[in-house]
């Protein structure tokens, strides 16, 4: 199964509260939304993707168990956008302060925020250039941090604030990131 976009606005709005019911009743489907107002269905991964997913969930975890400096999601949050859009990234991190800085119903609901980093792990059924997109979108919403891993070109992406793509071939270390102080990533 590929991506399916479905142009609503012409015919119908979704407001922020309309998708977040929308999501809840089909709880099965992968459902984003860009800021244009489009409905985004995302296939679900296999076992290789989710297990790779999986292992860049804990390695995140585990490192902010250790400097409690955030929190750390999984790619089933969608977070509400500045720019209106509703994405999910297959790993975020929010610091802690901007966190805690939200209401008890925002937290419940799809944070009302960009997350401070994500991951973006390529699957075999993704296509390159929207996750690229993607990860300017986020960037242009306040994303301090960004890396899309790409397994089938070997190179992870390095996206940060102001600056130009990094592209870093696999295997590599990422580390010495100030976003994230003290964390690595063995690829």
């Amino acid at each position: 199964m590929n991506r399916v976009v479905l142009n609503l606005e012409p015919v119908f709005h979704l407001t922020d509260e309309l998708f977040y019911q929308l999501c809840m009743a089909n709880r099965e489907l992968n459902l984003e939304q860009s800021a244009e107002g489009a409905l985004i269905i995302t296939p679900p991964v296999g076992g290789e993707s989710g297990n790779r997913e999986a292992g860049l969930i804990t390695d995140l975890e585990i490192w902010n168990r250790q400097t409690k400096l955030g929190k750390v999601f999984s790619y089933s949050t969608i977070f509400r956008l500045p720019n209106g859009a509703k994405r999910s990234p297959d790993a975020a991190w929010v610091k802690l302060e901007r966190w805690e800085a939200l209401t008890t119903a925002e937290r419940e609901k799809f944070p009302p925020l960009t997350p401070d980093f994500v991951i973006e792990l390529r699957s075999k059924s993704d296509s390159l250039k929207p996750l690229q997109d993607k990860m300017q979108e986020y960037l242009e919403n306040g994303l301090r941090l960004g890396w899309l891993i790409n397994p089938q070109s070997q190179q992870v992406e390095i996206y940060r604030i102001g600056q130009s793509v990094e592209i870093v071939n696999l295997p590599a270390l990422l580390s010495r990131e100030a976003v994230l102080p003290g964390f690595e990533l063995q690829m």
